[in-house]
């Protein structure tokens, strides 16, 4: 593996030159994402101050007095989503002009108003058309996250019916603080407008493309509108523009079957190339670096758009006409065609004619609705975190982050032909009413040439089976071993990966073997904190070892920081960790690993939790991407795989948490390969 030390980061320093402007062209020296605001008078703060305290106040009742009534209990969040908006921009000092400070002063009252209502098990902007704010609770550290809806006049909220929804994933603003944000979504309006239409506007964690945090908070967030308005499952869209449309690109590709239809515009659509014709870069990635491109680099995932209609759009002069053009080209190279809409003279921004095009285009589109049960079904993967197509889900793939591929067709009477690459287990399942074949005959399943005669479809029409690899063949597939190692959906890797579900940081209570590696934690975990509030939006919970109780093992992958000697919970499970850990001595295990030096190495690694293998446990890092990733949303991908050696003596940068000796992936039983 390469090594990154203190002179291969001041080459990355020179070659990921020309980022966003003259002042990125250094990676030690970034400007900060989020900029730092202006900073406030006592004058200026004293109202927001007490704005908080009171709407503070109100929140602390409502959680005590609602806490046996579920019914209003849970939209406490549509009233603290105000109290974050503006705590988060005045506490960090993010707002960035005075204009800022009076819509934050009405967003308090707004806040207060529906405290009042909710006092009174009253919740009137529930039945409320135009722009809404609203607000979830985050099942990744349990912050209140925004969003915002436009509720159609037509929407009949006393009998409500089943109504298409739209996501709209906003453009790239590094300025758009909570606050922003929410003034924007209580002014309300955009770019689309199409009639009969809820809109959903999705923070997704301020400027990180709707990526890791921000695809969960997409998702939940849809999850959250679905309790409150009547949605039509087979006509939800995703669209987008700019950051937007690289957003909508992805949710696209990773969860094709979920949308009638797709509507990105510019953005970006993956990393090296965009960032060699947009940013002028030269890259020089790591091996696993590389390979972890393929988690949001769109065209390796192109042939899942059969399931979902797309529809492109680029400004003719516009330079992120290339994202379109890069999925253009991987489509072809599968037999596709994308359409992709052009606007004549256009920079950066829609052409109006087109865009009324494109209206009636996915106004068409959404009269079919969603293809639920498709007769073909063509699917890739890269990684278990997207394991399903329609009636396909992937169980197991021969290698993480190597294509695994099926086709599966159905055809009259009762066959189903199914031809599989870089895939070991794999399941047909058909849910109740589902099944699309002759019920008077039993289902025959052809594997690459092995033949199966199945066991008849069910009276309600659901038919389930699930087939593994079997030496050259493959066998129907009886339950897994409880309790045996595998990478799994939910359980994958990387590091980042144990991201995208609840976390608790652990701090240690101890102290560590030696002052070096202690230093390197101690700053490693506040950057943590720090950035993920920065950079994810978020408040991470913390808590000592000797706090974490048998309820946070069960719900939470466990990030865990320090050494064996400092962390209790690391020492507790370290004998079932793949690590031989001492005061003299780090290295995995494995014949022939190589040893490091413990006074000058640590590790950041992800692995079941031994306590609780249904979780993650993680050692020593956050999200691994940095500051100088900020700049620019196509480099926010994983700079680190299942695991990595830290080398604490090359300094800490924006690149990278320090020298990486030896790096890594798991193989699929989460061994050391």
């Amino acid at each position: 593996m390469k090594y990154v030390s203190l002179i291969h980061l001041l080459f990355f320093a020179a070659t990921f030159a020309l980022a966003d402007g003259p002042q990125d062209n250094t990676a030690d020296n970034v400007r900060r994402v989020p900029p730092l605001g202006f900073e406030l008078s006592e004058e200026q703060s004293a109202p927001l101050k007490k704005g908080l305290d009171a709407l503070k106040a109100e929140l602390v009742w409502l959680e005590k007095n609602l806490a046996e009534d579920p019914e209003f209990y849970r939209l406490i969040p549509d009233v603290e989503v105000f109290y974050n908006a503006v705590r988060f921009p005045l506490t960090y000092q993010e707002f960035q002009k005075p204009g800022e400070l009076k819509p934050a002063l009405d967003q308090l009252a707004l806040g207060m108003a529906r405290a009042a209502e909710l006092k009174e098990r009253k919740a009137s902007w529930l039945q409320q058309s135009g722009p809404v704010v609203r607000g979830f609770r985050s099942r990744l550290d349990g912050t209140v996250q925004p969003y915002g809806l436009e509720i159609p006049d037509s929407y009949n909220f006393a009998h409500p019916y089943p109504t298409r929804l739209d996501f709209w994933f906003h453009g790239r603003g590094e300025k758009t603080h909570e606050s922003a944000f929410v003034q924007q979504r209580i002014k309300g309006g955009g770019k689309i407008s199409p009639e009969h239409t809820i809109i959903l506007h999705p923070y997704a964690r301020f400027s990180n493309a709707n990526k890791f945090a921000g695809e969960v908070d997409c998702l939940e967030a849809l999850e959250h509108v679905k309790q409150d308005y009547r949605i039509d499952e087979d006509r939800i869209l995703v669209r987008g523009f700019s950051m937007g449309g690289a957003a909508c690109w992805q949710f696209a590709v990773h969860y094709a079957d979920r949308w009638a239809a797709a509507q990105p515009g510019a953005g970006f659509s993956e990393t090296p190339d965009f960032l060699k014709t947009f940013q002028g870069e030269t890259l020089n990635p790591f091996p696993w670096e590389k390979k972890l491109w393929r988690w949001y680099d769109c065209t390796d995932w192109a042939i899942n758009l059969t399931h979902c209609p797309t529809i492109a759009y680029s400004g003719e002069v516009d330079k992120q006409i290339q994202a379109a053009q890069m999925m253009d080209q991987a489509m072809k190279n599968n037999g596709q065609r994308l359409v992709h809409l052009i606007g004549p003279g256009m920079g950066h921004k829609f052409h109006p004619e087109v865009l009324d095009h494109i209206e009636t285009r996915l106004d068409s589109i959404a009269k079919q609705g969603r293809q639920s049960v498709p007769r073909v079904v063509r699917f890739k993967t890269y990684t278990l975190r997207y394991p399903k197509m329609n009636w396909v889900t992937i169980d197991r793939l021969t290698e993480h982050w190597e294509p695994g591929r099926i086709d599966a067709e159905m055809q009259f009477p009762n066959r189903i032909f199914v031809d599989v690459t870089g895939v070991d287990r794999f399941t047909l399942d058909f849910k109740p009413g589902e099944w699309p074949l002759d019920v008077g005959h039993s289902p025959v399943v052809d594997i690459d040439g092995y033949s199966f005669k199945e066991l008849p479809v069910s009276s309600d029409r659901s038919w389930k089976a699930t087939y593994q690899r079997n030496g050259n063949g493959w066998k129907l597939a009886s339950k897994e071993e409880p309790g045996k190692l595998a990478k799994r959906h939910g359980l994958s890797g990387p590091i980042d990966d144990a991201f995208m579900d609840s976390f608790l940081f652990v701090k240690p209570g101890g102290k560590s073997w030696h002052g070096k590696t202690g230093d390197w934690v101690d700053g490693e975990l506040q950057h943590a904190v720090t950035h993920w509030r920065q950079q994810m939006r978020g408040e991470a919970r913390v808590k000592l070892d000797s706090e974490v109780t048998e309820e946070d093992i069960a719900q939470h992958n466990l990030v865990l920081w320090g050494d064996p000697s400092s962390n209790s919970l690391l020492a507790k499970i370290l004998p079932d960790l793949p690590l031989d850990w001492t005061a003299e001595k780090l290295s995995l295990k494995k014949e022939g690993a190589t040893s490091f030096n413990a006074k000058e190495h640590s590790i950041a690694m992800v692995y079941p939790n031994p306590l609780n293998p249904q979780k993650y446990v993680v050692l020593n890092s956050s999200f691994t991407y940095r500051e100088y990733d900020y700049l620019n949303n196509a480099r926010q991908t994983p700079k680190l795989p299942d695991w990595a050696i830290i080398d604490v003596k090359t300094p800490v940068s924006s690149r990278f948490p320090g020298g990486i000796p030896e790096a890594g992936f798991f193989d699929e039983d989460w061994q050391v390969k």
